[in-house]
């Protein structure tokens, strides 16, 4: 089926299901996608630069041969029928496409039938049926006959009926290494039998919960009159006085296009393109069975792929909007994400408030945010990836970490590396890393970014008490100098601003970014880690605007050796003053696992803000009227009385 011409389809219209099945048609007629062939990356071409509509409608493909042939790197365009373009990769180079789901089986089932594995499994009196193993993607480091071959790396748990969670039940002292092209073990690496915690971790067996609480009362969220925000077109949400248009990659998860504030009659672009594009989980304990351990779940998984269908009262309450976005299988078939993506408002607490002695005014004004998230399950973790939008104007991300901590046997006589959850169980210290894509336009593409530091003053001549502090803004001119650390002592943030567009007092509009100040990539500089994840040991990069620099660490991050992304991209060194910018934020949790992780984890959170820095010329929150919902017997004035007040 051919579809019709797409010049009417919004430039950032969520894939069809139709129109994945045209792309796989395409792909199949000349001769891209054959029954040896997987599709291990599938998802839209951003138009050019400004483009209101999308005038050739065209998709990125990543192929796989599981006979062994050389991996592709295609672009189709739906608007001419044809591949339009079609790159043959050397993975000894590029590095490996992402790991694909069939692969996972692939693990497990070869090393069912290894005579090392098995020998290793019968001297710990471990039963082969009960062996589950964790496919894990392999990193880049000393072994030279991985290059060009597709490895992953497997570690084993026991699991002893179907409903029992295997995490309980590390196997240590053992890990192997497999070729899942040519199915073969390459490597059984074995220093000897551990004991495996016996302890279940089953967190729903009624031997840990105890009797459930019943002392929860209803907490009913309801909106009568439905949402505050509109939705159009598919994706564009219009809500008070913001707008954007939702996007869904597979790779990336939710990313946000055209982020905009309507100020009087102007709607104003803050940000062009917001997105998490990269994360890694870097693992600290130096244990030969466990050092390789790091994994980039975006370049390497997709997080995508592995986006949850969410459910109201479970993961989502009150009056919920989904968004169902449409991705691609291994085949090219299309695939819904059945409520990927949620959509609602929260109240959040107060806005402004004051009771004003002389005036007798008694002002209160209650905050509400717009939440555009999902949820994904990558392993043993489960992330959830949170955008807010406020009504003074302030963007938020925060991730959630939950799910289960990845386990280790815990040695006797302690670790410096692992924290001991139960009796014999560890999990070993790990960094959660994300980097944030921030394509900036504060009222258009002609932006700068400053840092900003506070300055104490000494005491004397103008300062006689002592008492005096200021600001320092020094502007990042150039990509060379613009690879920042965060400074918590300093109170350091970062201002993107545009010199040509002003204020009415004169000053530049802009954004101030907020990070939480937390540590950045601890490996030593010169580890494998540190040059695959050159973005995480830095809090702030920012670059030129260029099409094809989209992700922090490159296009092909599985078993890459590092170096590509943003060190390629600053060591070009361009102009980036007044210039037409990407932001990019690193930050992250660094997790010392705790008892009160096991056996499941509680939500730990992280994340940033940016807060107009006079983008407005007042507060943009003058209009916003007195609490709705407020109860009959309370007020909430914005005159002169004195009576109640909403809290």
């Amino acid at each position: 089926m051919t579809l019709a011409p797409t010049h009417a389809i919004s430039a950032f219209q969520l894939a069809t299901g139709d129109e994945i099945s045209e792309v796989r048609s395409i792909l199949q007629s000349e001769g891209h996608l054959e029954t040896h062939h997987r599709i291990a990356y599938l998802g839209l071409v951003e138009p050019p630069r400004g483009a209101a509509a999308q005038t050739d409608r065209r998709f990125r493909i990543f192929i796989h041969d599981v006979s062994g042939g050389a991996p592709s790197d295609v672009v189709v365009s739906l608007t001419q029928h044809k591949v339009v373009s079609a790159v043959v990769l050397d993975t000894a180079v590029t590095g490996e496409l992402p790991v694909l789901e069939e692969e996972f089986e692939v693990v497990e089932a070869l090393l069912a039938e290894d005579e090392r594995w098995l020998k290793a499994l019968a001297d710990r009196n471990l039963d082969v049926n009960k062996v589950r193993v964790a496919p894990l993607s392999a990193g880049s480091f000393e072994y030279t006959e991985e290059k060009g071959r597709r490895i992953l790396r497997g570690l084993a748990f026991v699991q002893e009926f179907p409903e029992d969670s295997a995490w309980a039940h590390p196997v240590d002292g053992l890990v192997a290494y497999v070729d899942v092209v040519n199915k073969e073990i390459t490597q059984v690496l074995d220093l000897g039998p551990m004991p495996v915690p016996s302890e279940h971790g089953n967190y729903t067996d009624p031997e840990l919960t105890g009797p459930l609480r019943t002392t929860q009362k209803p907490i009913s969220i309801t909106q009568p009159e439905g949402p505050s925000f509109t939705v159009s077109g598919g994706n564009h949400v219009e809500w008070e006085k913001w707008s954007v248009d939702v996007g869904f990659d597979v790779r990336e998860g939710v990313v946000l296009h055209n982020l905009a504030f309507r100020d009087g009659d102007k709607k104003r672009p803050i940000i062009n393109r917001a997105s998490i594009a990269e994360m890694v989980v870097p693992y600290g304990d130096p244990s030969p069975i466990r050092s390789w351990q790091n994994y980039f779940d975006t370049g390497e998984y997709l997080v995508g792929q592995y986006a949850n269908s969410l459910e109201l009262g479970c993961d989502c309450l009150g009056d919920i909007t989904y968004l169902s976005p449409v991705i691609s299988d291994a085949f090219g078939n299309p695939r819904e994400i059945r409520n990927g993506i949620c959509m609602h408002e929260e109240d959040w607490g107060i806005l402004s408030k004051h009771s004003d002695l002389w005036s007798g005014v008694n002002y209160t004004r209650r905050n509400r945010r717009l939440v555009i998230s999902f949820f994904t399950t990558i392993g043993n973790y489960d992330y959830g990836f949170y955008w807010y939008l406020y009504l003074d104007g302030t963007i938020e991300f925060e991730a959630k970490a939950t799910g289960i901590v990845f386990t280790s046997a815990f040695p006797e006589g302690g670790s410096d590396n692992i924290s001991q959850l139960a009796p014999g169980l560890g999990a070993p210290f790990h960094q959660h890393l994300f980097s944030a894509r921030l394509d900036m336009a504060i009222d258009g593409f002609t932006n700068r970014v400053e840092e900003e530091d506070v300055v104490r003053q000494a005491m004397g001549p103008g300062n006689e008490r002592g008492n005096a502090f200021s600001r320092k803004r020094t502007v990042l001119a150039r990509e060379s100098e613009a690879v920042r650390e965060a400074d918590a002592r300093a109170g350091r943030t970062w201002i993107i601003s545009n010199p040509e567009s002003r204020n009415r007092l004169g000053e530049p509009v802009g954004y101030k970014l907020h990070s939480e100040n937390q540590p950045t990539l601890l490996a030593d500089p010169g580890s494998s880690i540190a040059a695959r994840a050159a973005f995480a040991t830095k809090d702030l990069w920012v670059t030129r605007y260029a099409e094809d620099e989209r992700y922090p660490t490159g296009d092909f991050v599985n078993q890459h050796a590092g170096g590509a992304g943003l060190p390629a991209y600053v060591a070009q060194d361009r102009d980036i003053d007044g210039q037409d910018i990407v932001v990019w934020h690193t930050f992250g949790l660094t997790h010392f696992p705790r008892v009160e992780d096991w056996p499941i984890m509680p939500v730990d959170t992280v994340g940033f803000k940016l807060r107009p820095e006079g983008f407005f010329d007042r507060s943009p929150v003058l209009d916003v009227p007195a609490n709705p919902n407020k109860p009959a017997s309370g007020s909430c004035h914005s005159g002169g009385d004195s009576g109640g007040s909403c809290h």
